[in-house]
């Protein structure tokens, strides 16, 4: 007999407006960029995407969550402070995920969402965005022991794009690493019978996408003083694009400031490999799928 397909539930945390924004500038929508990495980890995988921040979403209850084998939460642009009915169903939607015992994993707003629905709670970084590459992200010790960092070097930089980061730490948070402008870039959170592995960065993006940002929020990129002007903005998007069309290309990595562990896909889409392989499939297996 035919083994069942993996099961996997993609959320979308982004509105109509904000995946199409993504797609103007270049990139993809975060759900199905997130489901094509997600599928390319796990070739065997039946994935699902939803969107709750859209009017009249019909998202799925505990019972039918507890019927997926991993749930995964994308980015946003929203911020889950300002609450309202395009985030509040989110926020719901993670506890119930919880309760149903599912395996989840956030990037970046994944991980402010899931804080807040375990008792925890977000707020804008008193030190500004941290946009482009995620300096010297220092593993702890309760990291170094932590399968979801696996594989991941002491200090490593990672993609990433975010205003907001974890304020007061909800019971049940093991915080696995941070750096200087957020002490939570990777935590475990265990709630309501549920277990969340999520990062503040984005191993699901490529350098294209990361560029694709980039030219989203270049009023920002100016007025926060990253660059100095628009010309010089171009010039660093042309040096992701070019990474990512050329992933080889040593003048265009030093020129970044990167190595193989932010350009390889196998080092980039490590934490999510590792929620795949030592938290989705055990769990699955002790399900008796």
């Amino acid at each position: 007999m035919t083994k069942p397909a993996l099961r996997l539930l993609v959320v979308d945390g982004n509105t109509a407006a904000g995946r199409a924004r993504a797609v103007a500038s270049g990139g993809t929508a975060s759900g199905e960029g997130y489901a094509a990495v997600l599928q390319d980890l796990a070739p065997e995988a039946a994935i699902d995407i939803c969107y709750p921040a859209d009017p009249g979403s019909n998202l799925p209850g505990v019972s039918e969550l507890a019927a997926y084998d991993g749930v995964a939460i994308t980015g946003s642009a929203l911020n889950v402070y300002n609450g309202g009915p395009q985030i509040e169903p989110q926020v719901d939607l993670a506890r119930n995920v919880f309760r149903s015992g599912t395996p989840m994993f956030g990037s970046c707003w994944g991980l402010q969402v899931a804080t807040v629905a375990a008792g925890g709670s977000v707020r804008a970084n008193p030190q500004g965005r941290e946009i482009g590459i995620a300096r010297k992200i220092l593993v702890n010790e309760a990291g170094r022991a932590h399968p979801l960092l696996a594989g991941r070097p002491p200090v490593y930089d990672a993609l990433c794009v975010h205003l907001d980061e974890v304020e007061t730490r909800p019971e049940g948070m093991t915080v696995l690493a941070g750096n200087e402008l957020s002490e939570v870039q990777a935590a475990e959170i265990a709630h309501d019978g549920g277990t969340f592995w999520g990062v503040q960065y984005h191993p699901e993006y490529s350098f294209g996408e990361m560029a694709a940002v980039l030219r989203r929020y270049g009023p920002v990129m100016v007025a926060n003083g990253f660059v100095h002007d628009e010309a010089e903005l171009a010039r660093i998007i042309a040096l992701y694009d070019g990474l990512h069309a050329d992933p080889q290309d040593t003048a265009l990595a030093w020129q970044l400031g990167v190595d193989h562990q932010t350009i390889a896909p196998a080092d980039r889409h490590r934490d999510l490999a590792n929620w795949l392989e030592h938290l989705v499939r055990p769990t699955r297996v002790r399900r008796g799928r």
